[in-house]
């Protein structure tokens, strides 16, 4: 019998049960741009509600230009780490570009959020010292904490009492590092940091924020929840992507604090060891900030698009999450009505995917939805006409 035999078996029996129970995820083929209104394989088109393409940049011609330039002028990849030849001018300006728009001193860049946040924690923190970390933070998070031996504490989503209850185990601690999402990204709630920097002054202890799906989205001007609560710039470490609000395509940055930074150049191994992004992707994200800062007109549409999404569906009945977001979680709670909603509506030409455990814990399932700039009105009601039908239609609402 071959070694890998089997092994075979036993995968081929786990899928069986995954299909079985109706929970196997399909990827459904997209062959048009990343818009609103995109098209599948399947040649239907359909409205797209669950992209991080939150203020509609992922096909913006400006971007798309700046890209093609930057093909022209830096060619297609570099073929190399930072440290060895694979740092160009671009790099340095997107880095420059990011610290300015967060109000921090520095930035570095990383292939993904996922890298950014799996190379912060080891090169920093020692056994001496303590991770407090929010109980649904995203999962590089989790895996950047568990690849450095911190002590870690772990306190309930967004629980103020609980975190201090964890900050005070932590004093015999020599450093403590408070880490958050700002976005959390299957509720959609915002992270509550003014009661955090509040804790963190008195227990003596530093705050990293991850601004993935807040960046871009939440703050007057985008500038996500350090905007929002009035801290813009007082925050040790913040981590993002360029991969949802920033044009959705590939790049995680970390900026904060100058020595921070510096030393991260120095040790953080996602850094040491990826190659760097490519001229292309760089260009693009440095032209996404730049029309960032010439309007707001793409924040305000989010909002109001996103206001006038949650308000219909919570009067048609539905078990909606709060939000501060462009996340609108509609609960279903079981796992296979998450999918067949999903199936239902994509037949009504609206493209959502329901999510279950592990993404969410058990019997929590849910759809979520994600408002973007990109959506005109017209879509918004058609796909709250959709989900009221098919909602009635599986009794989620009378």
């Amino acid at each position: 019998m071959n070694i890998y035999n089997r092994f075979q078996d036993h995968l081929q029996s786990e899928l069986e049960a995954i299909k079985s129970s109706k929970l196997y995820k399909d990827e459904r083929i997209i062959v048009s741009p990343q818009h609103a209104k995109i098209k599948i394989s399947s040649g239907q088109e359909v409205l797209n509600f669950c992209a991080n393409n939150y203020l509609g940049l992922s096909d913006n011609p400006e971007l798309i230009e700046a890209a093609k330039a930057a093909l022209d002028a830096r060619g297609y990849g570099m073929s190399s780490v930072r440290f060895i030849c694979g740092t160009q001018d671009l790099h340095k300006a997107l880095e420059t570009t990011i610290a300015h728009f967060f109000g921090m001193e520095d930035a570095i860049l990383y292939a993904s959020c996922f890298d950014a946040n799996g190379g912060v924690f080891e090169p920093l923190l020692t056994t001496e010292d303590a991770v407090i970390s929010d109980a649904l933070n995203h999962a590089s998070i989790i895996d950047g904490v568990r690849l450095c031996k911190a002590v870690r504490y772990r306190y309930a989503n967004a629980d103020i009492d609980d975190l201090e209850r964890q900050l005070q185990l932590a004093q015999s601690q020599r450093f403590r590092l408070i880490v958050t999402d700002g976005v959390f990204s299957m509720d959609g709630n915002v992270a509550p940091l003014d009661e955090i920097y509040r804790l963190a002054t008195k227990y003596d202890a530093m705050i990293m924020i991850d601004e993935s799906h807040s960046a871009g989205v939440v703050g007057q001007t985008g500038r996500g929840i350090t905007e929002l609560y009035g801290l813009r710039g007082k925050i040790e470490i913040i981590t993002g992507t360029l991969g949802k609000a920033f044009g959705g395509a590939l790049g995680g940055f970390t900026t904060g604090k100058k020595e921070i930074i510096d030393l991260l150049r120095q040790r953080s191994r996602p850094y040491l060891f990826s190659n760097s992004l490519a001229p292309a992707i760089v260009a693009a994200g440095i032209k996404a900030f730049e029309l960032l800062e010439q309007t707001n007109d793409r924040q305000d549409k989010l909002h109001k698009n996103t206001l006038y999404f949650t308000e219909k569906l919570q009067k048609a009945g539905f078990d909606i999450k709060p939000t501060q977001s462009a996340i609108c979680a509609v609960m279903l709670y079981d796992a296979k009505l998450s999918q067949e909603m999903a199936r239902m509506l994509l037949d009504e030409g609206i493209y959502v995917t329901g999510f279950y455990y592990p993404v969410v814990p058990k019997g929590q399932a849910r759809i979520r939805v994600q408002l973007s700039a990109a959506h005109e009105t017209t879509h918004l009601d058609q796909c709250i006409e959709a989900f009221v039908k098919v909602g009635k239609i599986l009794y989620v609402i009378k």
